[in-house]
């Protein structure tokens, strides 16, 4: 949907879209409340803004729509349609991909969570590369790289819902 159907849209057309880039209440009542934008500039700045203010129960509850980093999300709802194409440079054939396995299971024993990075544009050994890497973080330290990768994929997805050749369904 290009800008002007954003701005102009019924709520209950526009926030489904907004679900689909992040399911968080207060994220998707900020980015709508603050319609009309300008720009797109603007839609990005008040996504971000909101994103910046995630809280751990808002990280849960969007880590719930997210499969593990080399997991095929299946379905045709926009949010596995965006993760196929997020994780497209995650091999999910060689021995990067039973590290990334593996990886995910020592991630989840210690952080209680699924690993999540922001994996548009990165190449499967990169991911595996910062997924050892942050499991020497602290749990509060991991916390806060978790929120910011969750936040970076909201605007990555934002962007798509806002570039007028993408369609949207929820």
């Amino acid at each position: 949907m290009d800008l002007e159907l954003f701005n102009t849209a019924p709520t209950d057309v526009v926030r489904p879209a907004l679900q689909a880039c992040c399911d968080v209440p207060s994220w998707v009542e900020a980015v709508l409340t603050a319609r009309p934008y300008d720009d797109r500039a603007a839609v990005l700045r008040t996504a971000d803004e909101a994103a910046r203010r995630f809280t751990p129960a808002d990280v849960e509850r969007a880590l719930a729509a997210h499969p593990r980093i080399g997991e095929r999300a299946e379905g045709e709802h926009a949010e596995a349609a965006w993760s196929r194409r997020e994780q497209a440079g995650v091999s999910t054939v060689d021995a990067t991909a039973q590290a990334l396995a593996e990886g995910n299971r020592t991630y989840e024993e210690r952080f209680g969570r699924v690993f999540l990075i922001c994996a548009s544009g990165l190449s499967a050994d990169r991911v595996l590369a910062s997924l050892r890497e942050r499991l020497d973080n602290d749990p509060a330290t991991e916390a806060a790289v978790v929120a910011d990768e969750l936040r970076k994929i909201a605007l990555l997805r934002l962007e798509r819902v806002l570039t007028a050749d993408e369609e949207i369904s929820a």
